[in-house]
């Protein structure tokens, strides 16, 4: 997770917490005149469209009197979904037994993508196990990881 997006989760967290809601993670996606912010969120019996439109009037809110972004930027709130997005290391310790595609911002011994099943966490990195072999990869070098839908 960048810093950008530690950022805006601190911000935002406890107010979407206060809604009954768990902030899963931040995505900020940068053009060259529009910025889409996107937060995940989810509760234990599922989101509803009424749970992302009151998050997203809420955060708007938010954002509007923090003002963190330049220009101009859409919100969306969207719930996980099958492939869930997979954010911090508690993430990655709950769904511990699943298969992931994990995408690297930095590559490990030549890789920047991964897929396999999601082993574990230990000491910061998260262990993938990929046609037999094991790969190690630090938290912090994750662009994106999101869990394979069962086929």
């Amino acid at each position: 997770m960048s810093d950008e997006q530690q950022r805006y989760r601190e911000m935002l967290e406890p107010s979407v917490r206060a809604l009954g809601c768990e902030l899963l993670g931040v995505q900020l996606a940068r053009g060259p005149r529009h910025t889409l912010l996107r937060i995940y969120i989810d509760r234990p019996e599922g989101i509803t469209l009424e749970d992302c439109t009151r998050v997203s009037q809420h955060v708007s809110g938010i954002l509007d009197v923090e003002d963190p972004i330049d220009g101009e930027y859409s919100l969306e709130v969207s719930s996980p979904g099958e492939d869930r997005p997979l954010f911090i290391e508690e993430h990655f310790e709950r769904f511990a037994g699943h298969r992931v595609n994990v995408r690297l911002a930095v590559p490990v011994s030549g890789r920047r993508r991964v897929t396999g099943l999601l082993v574990g966490v230990s000491d910061g990195d998260i262990v993938v196990e990929e046609e037999g072999t094991q790969w190690r990869l630090p938290v912090d070098r994750i662009a994106q990881a999101r869990l394979v839908p069962d086929a």
